[in-house]
């Protein structure tokens, strides 16, 4: 194989575009952001789906769901083909597949349709497995940790910028002549489209690793590290961290998507704000991305130089309860000023952890890089989908006394005893998560690496992931 030494980015110089790192890593950040804007793009536009289609509350708590659902099982099998046919490959036929229910869902007419879709449409969720590969190959270890932060980071805010977007965009076709009952469906087609034209960059413009890609490699004779003889898929899922790491990602990432997904409704019900009002501050969490992840990634990179392998987890151990900390007080709180305050703490220490998550991730199997970030990834998924369930049964069952115990009283009195018993069901979930993302934090402190990773990451400060040797794991038998 080719020295990687020479061609693996071990700086990440934004402005160096002829560097096909740092070009591959805007194209990929791009299509991730992408991804992101047309999954969660219907969000701004749920009271006019709910009007158009005659959704039920039941219905659009469902949709929430359904569109986390898909991903996780898009992102356990896209690890494993990004180790077989490479990134550049996976992510094209992802971005242009995954536009189809994009694009299909301007078209639904029923509410049938428009959760087949969603479902559908969670599948593009799996870019970011595959952004996090694309950077784990172009970057070195030393600086590893902060480009796949940033690159999730600035992929992620596409899930906040939708609701500045979209609304843009509908705005542009209703003056264009197109009916404003008609504007959500035109704009979540455009945000289809798109996808489907950064599929074509990206197979154009990018290319699997540095040395180029996986089956022109082959071809040549060339030797790729994630070739699939040299590491099993059984093999990687017999690794006790992957599965913490796993629980890590659920209490990081999936309680944000959670958070984000409840938190309009909840500002309105407990601090009695517009929706206006509840979607901007929603919108300033979700755009804190930018920064946020970038920082978890470069302390965990700082934390590694100082501590090793060690430091890594040490910091993401940090951070995760510290996220915890900050929701379960959140969760308290009745104060608009504090509950900003806490909000934004919470926002910054949660993004934090996501990209303190995977400056680890690279170091577990460097063999299987693909398959550990999509097991990792699917954990996100599968965090926010238990958490939607915890708070919809919750948020539901006070509901429903809420509207028996007033019943009689007027819609008015129903109304507000419905959002007073939301409010509290919802507070208490989010406790809940708090106390779960602690324990959680205590746990990723069982993350251990073998003694020669260690000892090279002391001796080499600018070790490449083909020098760490993956940890042998026990088993009985």
């Amino acid at each position: 194989m080719k020295n990687s030494v020479s061609v693996k980015a071990a700086t990440l110089n934004l402005l160096d575009f002829k560097s096909v790192p740092v070009r591959t890593f805007w194209i990929t950040s791009i299509s991730f952001f992408m991804c992101f804007f047309a999954w969660f793009g219907i969000i701004p536009f749920m009271p006019d789906v709910v009007k158009d289609l005659g959704l039920t509350p039941d219905q659009k708590w469902n949709s929430i769901i359904l569109a986390v659902s898909g991903t996780v099982f898009a992102r356990l099998l896209i690890g494993k083909l990004c180790d077989k046919y490479g990134p550049r490959t996976c992510y094209t036929w992802l971005l242009v597949l995954g536009a189809i229910p994009v694009i299909l869902c301007g078209f639904v007419q029923t509410p049938l349709q428009f959760l087949i879709c969603r479902l559908l449409i969670g599948f593009i969720g799996a870019s970011f497995v595959i952004t996090q590969v694309h950077t784990s190959l172009m970057f070195a270890p030393n600086v590893v940790g902060t480009a796949n932060a940033t690159s999730a980071g600035w992929g992620n805010l596409g899930g906040g910028a939708n609701r500045l977007g979209m609304p843009f965009i509908a705005a542009l076709v209703i003056g264009l002549g197109v009916a404003q009952s008609d504007a959500w469906r035109y704009s979540i087609i455009i945000a289809g489209v798109i996808c489907l034209l950064m599929g074509v960059v990206y197979y154009f413009f990018t290319q699997d690793t540095p040395e180029g890609n996986f089956k022109d490699l082959r071809a040549s004779g060339e030797k790729v590290s994630t070739k699939k003889d040299q590491v099993g898929f059984l093999e990687v899922i017999k690794d006790y961290r992957i599965w913490i790491l796993f629980l890590v990602y659920a209490a990081c990432f999936g309680i944000e998507l959670t958070v984000y997904g409840t938190m309009d409704d909840y500002l309105q019900n407990t601090f009695h704000l517009e929706r206006l009002t509840a979607g901007n501050i929603v919108l300033s969490f979700a755009l804190m991305n930018i920064f946020a992840r970038t920082l978890g990634g470069y302390f965990g990179d700082k934390f590694g130089k100082l501590k090793g392998l060690r430091g890594r987890v040490l910091f993401l151990s940090f951070i995760l309860a510290l996220q915890g900390i900050m929701l379960v007080t959140f969760s308290g709180i009745t104060s608009i000023i504090l509950g900003i305050l806490f909000l934004i703490l919470f926002s910054l220490s949660v993004q934090m952890a996501e990209g303190a998550t995977f400056s680890v991730v690279p170091f577990i199997n460097k063999k299987a890089i693909g398959s550990v970030s999509g097991i990792v990834g699917a954990g996100g998924n599968v965090g926010a989908f238990f958490a939607a369930l915890l708070l919809k049964s919750k948020s539901a069952i006070a509901e429903k006394a809420a509207i028996v115990a007033n019943q009689g009283l007027g819609v008015d009195v129903i109304k507000a005893a419905q959002s007073t018993a939301s409010s509290q069901a919802v507070s208490s979930g989010y406790l809940l998560i708090g106390c779960m993302v602690m324990v959680t934090a205590i746990l990723a402190l069982a993350i251990r690496f073998s003694t020669e990773n260690e000892d090279v990451m002391v001796e080499n400060k600018n070790v490449y992931l083909d020098d760490l040797v993956p940890i042998k794991i026990k088993t009985k038998g």
